[in-house]
């Protein structure tokens, strides 16, 4: 994603914002016992000229933007580097990552997926080396929040996940929430919703009243992910989410909880809340459709921002999905965007950790968020007077890091729950299953997955 795209949750926001060092003094440090001894240098000023391969998933309005900013001022800064860059969808990126990281000529930095069937993959082949030295270099290990890099820490052989080496390191926080047009919600005479409750009464008084309430575009299936977890989050507890959703042994699928989400799901679908046909949509035309207010609510992350601004000016919000009865807190899928990683293969370590640390520094967070994005570090001293949909999602990660409840994407759980949960969910919305088999498909999923 997004996708993006896309964790153990976050109790905090990193209180300081990242600072890129200087010329540090070489130093020699093993990254890890089946990598050889890399001589660690921060000043890349003097290196040989080079050109460096980055690959990176950030192709919408507000993420190029960020990131072609950020690459022209590093090549100024370093004109012995350039920068090759290779854009593309998260869809593409996931499906091509894999053998370019296996081969001669693949990225030296990619942005990798935190889920085990990306990132916990790639660390348990070797292909990606571990940041440990350069997390002390740059002091990435002090600046950002221990559960912030927990979402890029895996055990060397890839099995453990949240504890271990750091293995990435994100730009930006997110969160999956709710946009809606203010114009719209006046036209069915409706306001903003407070509660859980309130939201799906809404849904079914403008299903009443001849709307769409639910805009989505599922044919890629991850979509319907998202959906699932700001349905869960409404129904299930913090502590259960995050055990199945990092595929941790100690809970199970068959919960109270979940069986209501999934009955909820179930509701949606066949009280026809959802747009026609949105099973075999596609992500990008839905949100775009909803930009022109073919529905009232959209369900997504806050990475959509600047994109759905410039398409809806003012008359787009966005919201987290606001408190469900059940829960004391508010709690929604999110945490970190996709991290930056190096390959194993990389011509040089240190010029792609540098990249790394300059698309991450105290200056870079503030380019993210003139641009829309949401920085990861000191994300409230941003928003300023803002009123826009991009000052809603600043707030709304700082209120859900600081006083929610922040839950992982549930493909985490294993190197295929993308494809198990996103199918299962896929079955559920289009009346070909049912919450009972949905439940006992994911807990056999679940069980598989916690045997490895």
């Amino acid at each position: 994603m997004k996708h993006w795209q896309r964790t153990v949750a976050i109790t905090a926001m990193a209180a300081l914002s990242i600072g890129a060092l200087g010329g540090c003094a070489p130093q020699k440090s093993s990254e890890s016992s089946d990598q050889k001894t890399t001589e660690i240098v921060t000043d890349i000023s003097k290196l040989p000229e080079q050109t460096l391969t980055v690959w990176d998933q950030e192709s919408r309005g507000g993420q190029n933007e960020q990131i072609e900013k950020l690459n022209k001022e590093f090549q100024e800064k370093y004109p012995n580097i350039k920068i090759k860059r290779v854009s593309k969808s998260y869809d593409d990126l996931t499906t091509t990552l894999a053998l370019a990281l296996s081969g001669e000529d693949g990225p030296d930095v990619a942005q990798t997926d935190n889920a085990r069937s990306m990132m916990g993959k790639f660390v348990s082949a070797k292909q990606l080396v571990s940041l440990e030295p350069w997390a002390k270099a740059y002091e990435w290990d002090k600046n950002y929040s221990k559960d912030i890099l927990n979402y890029a820490r895996y055990s060397a052989d890839g099995k453990d996940f949240g504890t271990g080496n750091l293995y990435g390191l994100p730009q930006v926080g997110e969160s999956v929430g709710i946009y809606y047009a203010p114009s719209e919600l006046k036209k069915y005479g409706l306001d903003t919703p407070k509660t859980w409750e309130e939201f799906t009464e809404d849904l079914q008084t403008i299903k009443d009243k001849g709307g769409t309430p639910l805009m989505l575009g599922n044919v890629e299936q991850w979509p319907g992910i998202h959906v699932w977890g700001v349905v869960q989050g409404a129904n299930e507890n913090a502590d259960t989410v995050r055990t199945l959703g990092f595929g941790n042994q100690g809970t199970s699928w068959k919960s109270q909880g979940n069986k209501k989400a999934a009955e909820t799901l179930e509701t949606w679908a066949k009280n026809g809340y959802f747009n026609e046909g949105f099973n075999g949509l596609d992500y990008d035309s839905v949100w775009q459709s909803f930009s022109k207010k073919e529905g009232v609510f959209l369900i997504a992350g806050s990475w959509l921002a600047p994109d759905l601004q410039a398409a809806m000016k003012d008359d787009v919000k966005f919201m987290l999905p606001p408190m469900s009865k059940n829960m004391d807190k508010v709690q929604t899928t999110g945490g970190t965007g996709l991290p930056f990683t190096i390959s194993s293969k990389a011509k040089d370590k240190n010029v792609a950790a540098a990249y790394i640390d300059f698309i991450t520094n105290k200056d870079a967070m503030k380019i993210l968020a003139e641009t829309g994005n949401v920085p990861i570090n000191d994300t409230a001293s941003y928003v300023g007077n803002k009123t826009d949909v991009t000052a809603d999602v600043l707030t709304a990660f700082e209120e859900l890091t600081t006083k929610g409840n922040v839950l992982p994407y549930m493909n985490y759980a294993s190197p295929t729950m993308d494809k198990d949960l996103g199918a299962a969910l896929q079955r559920l919305l289009a009346g070909e299953s049912n919450p009972d088999k949905f439940i006992e498909t994911m807990e056999g999923h679940y069980t598989k997955a916690i045997q490895r």
